[in-house]
């Protein structure tokens, strides 16, 4: 088990949302799931019997879907980064995990969830953090220029002289 896991809060889509989630990524996995009894329906105001809580594994990455009523929100304040070696995975994720959602700008969508994800290349922040300034800024312009990540350009703008 992981020391630190994330939750992420719904309103009721909980296991609809792990559901999707496991459904998208290679290695997942579903697990247990957790019901409102008598005193946590009373505290939440959900009814007994319902799902409260799915754990679920991603890639490895564990985490719990709740399901706490309309309350709270996601909001770009937090996002999952998806780590891609691949155009073709690059694709996949983007268009999967924006079905239905939003897609943004510089790899960053929501999906129909509302959770913030980026999708990234792992050598991004090797060329951001380039002793050559200019390779950098270059790096830069081409994420900023985008919204869902092409690989090929990116590795462009690092070259170009």
């Amino acid at each position: 088990m992981q020391k630190i896991a994330p939750c992420l809060w719904f309103d009721d889509q909980a296991e609809e949302a792990a559901t999707f989630y496991v459904s998208i990524f290679k290695h997942s996995k579903l697990g247990q799931v957790t019901y409102y009894g008598d005193a946590g329906a009373t505290v939440s105001g959900r009814p007994k019997g319902s799902v409260m809580t799915v754990a679920f594994e991603i890639d490895g990455q564990e985490l719990l879907a709740l399901n706490g009523g309309p309350i709270f929100k996601f909001t770009e304040a937090i996002s999952l980064m998806v780590k891609c070696d691949t155009q073709q995975e690059i694709d996949h994720m983007w268009e999967a995990l924006s079905e239905g959602g939003e897609k943004g700008q510089c790899g960053w969508l929501k999906d129909k969830f509302g959770l913030s994800w980026q999708i990234i290349v792992p050598q991004w922040d090797e060329m951001l953090r380039d002793k050559d300034a200019k390779k950098s800024e270059r790096v830069m312009k081409a994420i900023h220029d985008m919204t869902k990540p092409d690989i090929e350009t990116i590795k462009a703008a690092y070259d170009s002289p």
